[in-house]
């Protein structure tokens, strides 16, 4: 049996996933005339009480969309040194919008009110970038799985108020953090200037991404989607995957983090282990003792039929999701304890 936890992102289509896939009403999306497609973006604008939203090809593509459209060349975005869109999106930030960005050290990826305020750009300083964006994500990737107290992001936000700078939302696994508080997509939308969604990890579609914004932000967004060669046709294949994923596949997120708990368990206490990141909800990062390579321990779990990804010096991730089940996961703490 293989147990694969490298990524959320490696689930296959349900059966009743494909099924709608199929059935699925498409048109030519460039042209505006997809309906299924169409009604996605409705669909997950309406949910985050939005006014529009834009349908990707991935999360990467919905963050760089959203930084593209709220600088401007020579600005700044303020983020945490650890976030996806300064580790993990290719340099996006400076090769698409020429614009740099203040790295902060947050608390597992998490930033604070005081922290933001201290770090935008004095006004009217010519030797300064100018600050124009500041993004937030959560969960947390890197800080395995974590997530914000919604009163941090409104206090964020009012700082962002004050000084007029948008807030943006990598979210995502922002579905994962909102099954754990209890907080609402509206809540979200009321407070964030866009907001990128992931329909491919935790809800189990095979691609895409949503980015929910204004109507002029994203009739900005759409231009700049087909510059970078992200427009597609019928779409509506795939769109029809994120509306069967929105409706059927949020509430079972709670299934994987007690999986991933389960994980956390079963490695704490092993001689190689020195840590393990507190386990919040679908991601589990083990530090390995001094000495012992995270590339090596990753090939010895392979060879015991646990496939996960080393995740920095001493670091290797475990992501649970829908295809891991009960089954996968007896089986995996039988060869863990065989290690």
């Amino acid at each position: 049996m293989k147990i694969d936890l490298r990524s959320d992102t490696v689930t296959r289509p349900t059966k009743a996933m494909q099924e709608m896939m199929w059935a699925a009403e498409v048109g030519d999306d460039v042209l505006g005339d997809d309906p299924t497609v169409n009604a996605l973006q409705e669909k997950a604008a309406k949910l985050f009480g939005m006014e529009d939203a834009l349908f990707c090809p991935s999360g990467t593509m919905t963050n760089q969309l959203a930084i593209r459209v709220h600088t401007r060349p020579g600005s700044d975005v303020i983020c945490d040194k650890h976030s996806h869109i300064y580790l993990y999106e290719g340099g996006g930030i400076m090769l698409n919008s020429f614009s740099s960005v203040k790295l902060l050290d947050g608390d597992r990826g998490r930033l604070t009110a005081q922290q933001v305020s201290e770090a935008i750009s004095p006004e009217n300083d010519v030797h300064s970038t100018v600050t124009r964006l500041v993004s937030l994500e959560n969960t947390m990737n890197k800080g395995g799985g974590c997530y914000y107290d919604f009163e941090e992001i409104k206090a964020i936000s009012t700082v962002c108020d004050e000084r007029n700078i948008p807030l943006h939302l990598d979210g995502a696994r922002l579905f994962n953090a909102l099954v754990e508080t209890g907080d609402t997509t509206r809540q979200y939308g009321e407070i964030f200037d866009s907001i990128s969604i992931c329909l491919s990890k935790g809800l189990g579609c095979p691609v895409g991404s949503l980015l929910l914004g204004s109507r002029e932000m994203i009739r900005d967004a759409r231009r700049f989607r087909k510059v970078m060669g992200g427009a597609w046709r019928q779409a509506g294949f795939l769109a029809a995957a994120g509306i069967y994923a929105l409706d059927h596949h949020v509430e079972r997120l709670k299934e994987d983090h007690e999986r991933a708990r389960t994980i956390g368990e079963m490695f704490a206490g092993r001689p190689e282990i020195t840590g393990i990141f507190p386990v919040d909800t679908n991601i589990v990062i083990i530090q390995l003792a001094e000495g012992i390579s995270e590339a090596e321990y990753v090939i010895k779990l392979a060879d015991a039929g646990i496939l996960a990804v080393a995740f920095g010096k001493g670091l290797v991730r475990f992501v649970t999701h829908l295809d891991f089940t009960d089954d996968h996961l007896e089986e995996m703490h039988r060869n863990v304890k065989a290690l």
